[in-house]
């Protein structure tokens, strides 16, 4: 093989733009959850995703930025798809589907260790809440507002202030497993069933409170 095609053929496995810079923050990913943020060096996040240091650096500034675009996408991942607001299934279905996907995100192992982090960084660089915040809880509570705004609409809910309504229903569904798996991650993992049950009880205690039928 000449060195043209050697070097035509490494160029196409190695990814370029953003599949490139999604692969970089997945490896950092994993190295500030192994080795915390203090002692997580770009030079190793490089070299651990087949990287020049250099290379590194055109698509992230530093590594407090690098840390950014971690947390962001897993407040993202969190969040879930926008997709799931947009189906025609009953309230009941869509709360339950919503429900159920930030839970089983929050018990994740990656999750809250990714969260304690972040926090413990926070000192340093406050920035980070706004990121985790507005990616995350806020964007989930503003797409689910905007929900329950369309299905009371329908006549298919009776939310007069969805902005409540939607706090209410993601602190019912989240808060006990989001303190839980922040404080005492040595915890059982909750299994599908239990996780199941738990969400089905909070969409039918709004259901109780918001459906159509009182």
């Amino acid at each position: 093989m000449n060195e043209s095609s050697a070097t035509d053929n490494t160029s196409r496995r190695t990814p370029r733009g953003p599949e490139r810079r999604s692969q970089l923050v997945t490896v950092a990913e994993a190295v500030f959850l192994e080795h915390g943020f203090t002692n997580s060096t770009m030079q190793l996040i490089a070299s651990l995703a087949g990287a020049s240091k250099e290379t590194l650096y055109r698509h992230f500034a530093n590594k407090e930025t690098l840390f950014a675009e971690v947390v962001s996408r897993k407040a993202a991942q969190i969040s879930g798809p926008e997709s799931g607001f947009v189906g025609k299934g009953a309230p009941e279905e869509v709360l339950f589907n919503l429900g159920l996907n930030l839970v089983e995100r929050m018990v994740e192992r990656e999750t809250p260790a990714l969260l304690r982090l972040a926090i413990a960084e926070m000192s340093r660089n406050p920035g980070l809440g706004a990121i985790l915040y507005e990616n995350g809880p806020r964007t989930t509570q503003n797409r689910l507002a905007a929900y329950l705004r369309d299905a009371t609409g329908r006549g298919e809910l009776r939310c007069e202030d969805s902005e409540l309504a939607a706090k209410l229903f993601l602190g019912a569904v989240t808060a006990n497993y989001r303190i839980k798996s922040l404080l005492n991650p040595a915890k059982r993992k909750p299994g599908d069933a239990e996780l199941r049950r738990h969400v089905k009880a909070a969409v039918a205690m709004f259901i109780s409170c918001f459906g159509t039928q009182k």
